[in-house]
């Protein structure tokens, strides 16, 4: 299709007029041009998703060669396979909706149209990403997306906390970043390309599994991954990111940026085949999150910080699919969960929104009959989280626990974790519920959401429901390990925990008829509550020992003694300056005089030199 490159630059186009419209443009033309570009994209998408559908075959578009250094030819060129059509799916359609949504959401801030000039530049860097035939190309939409990721957390500029949580999310990702153009810079110096396709034939035929630049490579990638999807060591940037107006917190954590990790490993699926350790080590990098963000997500009072929580917690799923091979399965739930979590959030926003800008979920309660449509959303958007049967969460949850049930001599260990990771899941998902809809309201709403928040809600609604039955077309695309036969009781077990993961959320939080407050308020007990509330230290930790050190050395080495050369040429150049300035005294006598003087002194010379 010729139209390939219509999807990307439409947005970007967009983003493009309305920075240089420098604020001038007025609300509805803004809004109109940013939502309705990437609308467009969206339908162009639709269309070629359902010719692949009919008709599964990889497309590809040249552009332009964008440099050429002797055999080095990175290309401007597009590769559309059944894995690009799911992610720019999810990318447009949800992307569509969150900018439907925000047209309403942001119609009252003054920078509306700067809002949508970055959301439409961040939707436009994550199609190059995904589009991208060559490791360069990708990396330049990698790139862009954490520029982006840094302007929008950092919207609101004028409140310092929101300018640290960007510089935050920037720098931890950046190291991510570091890494993968390491192992990309490691791939082209082995294999001699970055043509995504040429290089993981070019690793299969070269290397042999196991063997150690594979792993390596693997591992260098991996590092940018964990990085861009927020998981450990690299996860702290994300429940900070909440800074950000809630439609960007449901872009960047539903359908674009932290799915870009998970997106780099399903492309490169190849190399990390090669690379079993590094492959184990993703599935227990993925328990071991999810585990994590479950038990903090249990704790926290800020509703935005809660789905915050569960994204990491969901990528983890995610990485633990990856891991285990299963990586039809992991990209099924970053589908789903594009679906469910962005209806999550855009729920919150909305209650946000009525409720005076209010976050604590506990000066909350009684919005059921308040928000009907909001309370709805919640309620769908939980049970798809908590994997209730029959939502979209449930089957793409479903498989990666089977999955990893069935992964040689590790495989009960991660299926128990990722059970516990369920049943936290089922937990937290419906204590937000019962808290922020039920009981007695704290604060009256003072508006309702309108049609363009209502449309996009209700539309998530039915694919978070409904999303586990579309036909994912990711034939040929990744590889797949999907098990021959299915363990009956072990599934069972999987579809149960998250029903007693709500049975146990009731309850504690509605029915009341189980207490934890003596446990709760015991010392230990606050202890602990307070250790997982805080991230479990992981800030603290790295404060102490990487910021605080980096910030002491930086005070001891500002006067550095190398600066002392640059600043002697620069007080010499000062001099100088400072010299011509005193002869351009405004005063003709002067001016003839030393013109004279120098008349005599150019002459003296000339003379000297001929005799």
């Amino acid at each position: 299709m010729n139209w390939l490159w219509l999807i990307p630059c439409l947005p970007l186009a967009s983003s493009a007029l309305l920075l240089l419209s420098a604020g001038r443009m007025p609300r509805l033309p803004a809004s109109l041009l940013g939502a309705g570009s990437v609308g467009i994209s969206a339908l162009l998408v639709a269309i070629l998703a359902a010719g692949y559908l009919s008709e599964p075959q990889v497309q590809q578009q040249l552009l332009w060669t964008w440099m050429e250094i002797g055999d080095f030819k990175p290309r401007i060129a597009f590769y559309v396979d059944g894995l690009t059509v799911v992610m720019m799916s999810v990318i447009t359609g949800v992307g569509f909706l969150i900018h439907l949504y925000s047209s309403e959401f942001m119609w009252e801030d003054e920078s509306l149209c700067r809002y949508f000039a970055y959301m439409n530049l961040f939707v436009g860097s994550m199609l190059l990403l995904v589009m991208a035939d060559n490791l360069l190309l990708l990396y330049l939409g990698w790139e862009g997306v954490g520029m982006c990721s840094y302007l929008l957390v950092g919207f609101w500029y004028r409140d310092p906390a929101n300018g640290a949580a960007a510089r935050k999310a920037f720098v931890v990702t950046r190291v991510g970043d570091t890494l993968m153009a390491l192992g990309m810079l490691l791939l082209f110096t082995e294999l001699g390309t970055l043509n995504i396709q040429a290089l993981m034939s070019a690793a299969v035929t070269q290397w042999d599994s196991g063997s150690t630049l594979p792993a390596v490579a693997a591992a260098l990638l991996l590092g940018g991954a964990l990085g861009k999807s927020a998981q450990l060591p690299l996860h702290v940037w994300l429940p900070d990111a909440m800074a950000g107006p809630t439609p960007v917190s449901a872009l960047i954590h539903a359908a674009t940026m932290v799915t870009a990790g998970v997106y780099l490993i399903a492309r490169t699926a190849d190399l990390f085949l090669l690379a079993p350790a590094v492959m184990e080590a993703i599935a227990w990098i993925g328990l071991v999150t999810l585990l994590l963000a479950a038990f903090t997500a249990l704790v926290q009072n800020d509703i935005k910080r809660i789905l915050a929580y569960s994204t990491i917690s969901q990528i983890g799923y995610m990485f633990l699919a990856l891991g285990v091979g299963a990586f039809s399965a992991g990209v099924f739930h970053l589908m789903t969960h594009a679906f469910f979590k962005a209806l999550l959030f855009l729920a919150a926003g909305a209650v946000i929104h009525c409720l005076h800008h209010e976050h604590n979920i506990f000066r909350m309660g009684g919005l059921r009959t308040r928000l009907p449509v909001v309370f709805w959303s919640f309620v769908i958007g939980s049970a798809a989280l908590a994997a209730l049967p029959f939502t979209s969460g449930f089957y793409s949850k479903d498989a990666i626990l089977l999955m990893a049930y069935d992964q040689a001599g590790i495989g009960p260990i991660l299926w128990l974790g990722g059970l516990l990771g369920a049943l936290l899941t089922g937990i937290y998902s419906f204590r937000l519920v019962f808290i922020v809809f039920f009981g007695p309201a704290h604060t009256e709403p003072d508006r309702q959401p309108g049609w363009r928040m209502a449309v996009p809600l209700m539309l998530l609604c039915v694919l978070s429901l409904l999303g586990g039955w579309i036909a994912l077309p990711l034939a040929g695309a990744v590889p797949t390990s999907d098990p021959h036969s299915v363990n009956h009781a072990v599934e069972y077990i999987s579809i149960g925990i998250p029903l007693l993961g709500l049975a146990l959320a009731y309850l504690l939080f509605l029915g009341r008829q189980l207490s934890l407050a003596s446990l709760s308020e015991s010392a230990v007990g606050k202890s602990v509550q307070s250790f997982w509330r805080r991230g479990w230290l992981i800030d603290e930790c790295y404060e102490v020992l990487l910021v605080t050190p980096y910030k002491t050395l930086a005070r001891w080495w500002r006067a550095e003694p190398v600066d002392l050369i640059y600043n002697t040429f620069i007080d010499l150049s000062r001099l100088g300056h400072r010299l011509v300035i005193a002869l351009q005294t405004g005063e003709v006598r002067w001016y003839a005089t030393t013109l004279a003087l120098a008349l005599i002194l150019v002459l003296s010379v000339v003379l000297r030199a001929e005799l």
